[in-house]
């Protein structure tokens, strides 16, 4: 299903540590933070500052973790790493678009998870790079 912006649309965020700034757009074409050899055909973001977070702690690179207001600029549909397979239902809030999104602000301040919930996530995702199983449905 395919869902377009609308006047009351919620509002979506995006994790990364990437230094943008207000009317940045962010656009696929684009290394994964999560995997960097995989540049990617979607954008992806979420409603929930939780799940931002989670991409900003997790994102590849050396930069801050920032947490972004975004707004999607086209249609969007429900991101089917976090849905579906892993969780019924949408319960993450993950969408993805294949068009831009654009920076309204930065979210500064944010309670990230504590290390050791980074560190057991991390673990998670070594294992599943591991098993093979750290495909990104792109």
């Amino acid at each position: 299903m395919s869902l377009s912006p609308t006047p009351f649309s919620p509002a979506f965020l995006h994790g990364t540590k990437a230094d943008l700034k207000i009317g940045d757009l962010i656009e696929v074409g684009y290394a994964s933070n999560f995997l960097k050899e995989t540049t990617l055909s979607w954008v992806y973001f979420t409603s929930t500052l939780d799940a931002a977070i989670w991409g900003a702690e997790l994102a590849a690179g050396e930069g801050r973790e920032r947490v972004y207001l975004v707004e999607a600029t086209d249609p969007y549909e429900d991101d089917p790493n976090l849905t579906d397979k892993k969780f019924q239902g949408n319960p993450t809030r993950s969408y993805r678009s294949r068009k831009p999104l654009k920076v309204i602000a930065e979210v500064l301040h944010w309670q990230g998870h504590s290390p050791e919930q980074i560190q057991n996530m991390r673990q998670g995702l070594e294992r599943l790079r591991q098993l093979g199983s750290d495909v990104i449905i792109d």
